[in-house]
């Protein structure tokens, strides 16, 4: 017997709608559904439909805005984390969400720093694919991210060393090519200050602050197939929701 679904009814509305802003299906400035109109799709009460609503304002996913009723605000304050990418990637087989592009700067064999050895289990300082990109929306910079792989993957999957977009990532482009399937991910994150780097890429201050996050996926068997690296400036909001204990 499936076990029954006590979430509470607005919250179900909010996980509906965030997680459509966060796949870019509701887009900056799309006009969210009127309490009423959200009463109704939802069979619940105006007051419930209400309260979903302010619960997105809260995360700062929306704003009300007089003789327009409430509108999708994400341009300038939300980070799309590598969860959210790939969740996006397994379910629609893109990346990016509308109104964002990925520039890569970079797709080369590369020096591999200590973190990024231990993850691919390699030497420090072995050659790895890396892959540099820039992802920017219609107000520029978003984020600076970088992707590392082990150097045998070259002769499998030789995209990874060009300079273009690889259709539907890179975890199915080594997927096609090996076989080999992400299984399981992790992102740790922590804040520094801009480098020179980082600054000019995302178009902030020197030292300014950052969010910095390191990700990796792995196959069934708990190796690595990608180590990440990513930076955002401040102000932008990464959105994770979970469970605490089991519900009846």
């Amino acid at each position: 017997m499936a076990p029954i679904d006590r979430t509470p009814p607005y919250m179900q509305v909010v996980k509906a709608l965030r997680q459509q802003i966060l796949d870019g299906d509701l887009k900056d400035g799309d006009k969210i559904p009127s309490v009423r109109k959200l009463a109704e799709e939802w069979s619940i009460s105006q007051a419930t439909a209400m309260k979903a609503l302010a619960t997105l304002r809260a995360d700062g996913l929306v704003e009300s805005v007089v003789g327009s009723g409430t509108i999708v605000r994400t341009k300038s304050n939300i980070h799309r984390s590598a969860r959210d990418r790939f969740t996006r990637m397994l379910s629609t087989g893109r990346i990016y969400a509308p109104g964002e592009y990925a520039v890569i700067t970079a797709a080369e064999l590369a020096p591999a720093p200590a973190h990024i050895a231990d993850a691919l289990g390699i030497e420090e300082g072995e050659q790895a694919i890396r892959r540099h990109r820039v992802t920017n929306n219609e107000e520029g910079p978003v984020s600076a991210s970088t992707s590392w792989f082990h150097a045998s993957l070259a002769d499998s999957v030789p995209a990874l060393l060009e300079t273009e977009r690889i259709p539907g990532g890179t975890p199915s482009a080594i997927k096609e090519a090996t076989g080999r399937e992400a299984y399981s991910a992790e992102d740790r994150m922590t804040v520094g200050s801009a480098d020179a780097t980082q600054a000019a890429e995302l178009g902030v201050e020197l030292d300014s602050p950052v969010l910095i996050g390191r990700n990796v996926l792995r196959d069934a068997d708990g190796e690595v197939i990608e180590a990440g690296e990513y930076v955002s400036g401040a102000g932008r909001w990464t959105l994770y929701e979970y469970e605490l204990g089991q519900r009846d």
